[in-house]
């Protein structure tokens, strides 16, 4: 029985049942590891010890099962993460060939978690089939930061064995300050096909680096949500990488003047976007947008728009301006459109709905914060629901959720159209948490907050 397995201390075997059972089921395998040390029975045990033997015991069956494993997460944000690394460390360095075919490997670390990942590495350097690599550090220990990723990233790359396999690297939260290998290490990377960057610190010493490439540096993703490096800077940067580049953030934290300046060079030297998102603008800067989603036409795929200001007057006055000028002048089909606006009344946002009646949109997320309490939602049934326009929305105004209001849920349904909570895949949940499908592409969990849970659009 199950109870004379676990309390004989054959818990591996218990685990194996589980897993054969569960194999197609990974979320209710999770849940089942963790409501497992909720058994009265099991109290006494201390809940942390229990899921690392459990954990132990699930690892160990993936190795003796010879399981092919393609992605190595590596995600550590506590002194818990920590100790659970160090037992998969343990058994890997015992068991080496469980990761000799990984494709993906990726890098979580918060800075406060001090780990010793010397050994790994100088292992992982041997393996010759990973074509992904993934960097993301959060904390603001600058310095530590700068040790790991000279480490994490020198001591990967420069061998051979991954100069012919690595196409992808992506860059999360990093410092690049007192970084100087970026140059001789990308130059000898031969089938690199894209790079992508994510709020990143120190651009400028990045970007002086990436100059000196004789290569094309194939930047595809270009998130700015902290800073901007130097106007001139990323202008040589974009004469050199524009035609690559992909998918481009402005965040709050930047200021107006630098995105007009920004977008003026978007708009000269990058065709190919596909994803956009502006986090706060202005009256001059936003019809820069409209001339850069004109430019690339059908090529856009997702847009994320958010009015944020401390004024309430400034921010219905250029929310009246997206309004009255996006609609018309979007593609024909979007993945996703996300749009944070402040208006005065129901009739300002029936403009955009008018005008955007052409466009079919994926997934439609929408918050709207409005002076005068019209039933905006009768628009939006008008508009969207009756013509079937959208095929997931997520719609909020002034606080109130569509997603809790059950009988219009209902009626929604009646028109195939999926209501979901605001916070399932608004921009505003964490910052960006994206885990779903945008058109024909996936979305890959690259990041709650700027820190667990930050998703990177990769389009990859």
């Amino acid at each position: 029985m199950t109870c004379s397995k676990i309390f004989s201390g054959d818990l591996p075997e218990l685990v194996d049942e589980i897993i054969q059972y569960l194999r197609n089921d990974i979320s209710t395998l999770y849940s089942s590891v963790r409501n497992l040390s909720n058994q009265p029975s099991l109290q006494f045990y201390p809940e942390c010890d229990l899921l690392k033997f459990i954990y132990e015991s699930l690892f160990k069956i993936f190795i003796e099962r010879e399981t092919n494993l393609n992605t190595f997460d590596n995600f550590i944000f506590s002194n818990n993460d920590r100790d659970y690394f160090y037992i998969a460390f343990k058994l890997i360095l015992q068991n080496q060939n469980f990761i000799n075919n990984i494709k993906n490997l990726n890098f979580t670390i918060f800075i406060t978690s001090r780990i010793n990942i010397t050994t790994l590495i100088s292992y992982l350097k041997s393996i010759n089939t990973i074509s992904s690599l993934n960097y993301a550090f959060y904390g603001y220990h600058c310095r530590f930061n700068s040790i790991n990723l000279n480490y994490l990233f020198t001591s990967l790359l420069k061998n051979s064995n991954i100069s012919n396999t690595l196409k992808i690297i992506t860059f999360s939260n990093i410092n690049f300050n007192n970084i100087f290998s970026f140059n001789e290490i990308f130059e000898q990377l031969n089938v690199l096909e894209s790079i992508h960057i994510i709020d990143c610190n120190y651009l400028n010493s990045f970007i002086q680096q990436i100059l000196n490439i004789i290569k094309p540096f194939k930047l595809k993703t270009l998130f700015m949500n902290n800073e901007l490096p130097n106007i001139e800077l990323l202008q040589l940067l974009l004469q050199k990488s524009g035609n690559y580049l992909e998918n481009v953030n402005f965040g709050l934290l930047i200021k107006n003047e630098l995105k007009l300046q920004s977008l003026e060079l978007i708009i000269r030297y990058c065709m190919k976007i596909k994803v956009f998102e502006l986090f706060g603008f202005d009256n001059q800067n936003i019809y820069l947008l409209f001339n850069l989603i004109e430019n690339i036409g059908q090529n856009l795929n997702y847009l994320s728009i958010h009015q944020i200001s401390d004024s309430f007057t400034s921010n219905i006055e250029t929310s009246l301006i997206v309004l009255q000028n996006l609609g018309q002048i979007l593609p024909f089909k979007l993945g996703y459109l996300d749009l944070n606006l402040m208006i005065e009344n129901a009739n300002d946002f029936e403009i955009f709905l008018k005008n955007s009646q052409n466009t079919f949109i994926n997934r439609l997320c929408i918050k709207i914060m409005i002076r005068e309490g019209d039933d905006i939602l009768l628009y939006i049934k008008e508009y969207i629901m009756k013509k079937k326009r959208v095929k997931h929305l997520s719609f909020k105004v002034n606080n109130n959720d569509l997603f809790f209001l059950k009988d219009e849920v209902k009626e929604f349904e009646l028109y195939n159209i999926k209501v979901q909570s605001f916070y399932y895949f608004s921009s505003e949940s964490d910052g960006r948490t994206y885990d779903f499908e945008v058109g024909d592409h996936d979305i890959h969990p690259a990041d709650t907050n700027m820190l667990a849970k930050w998703k990177l659009l990769d389009f990859i």
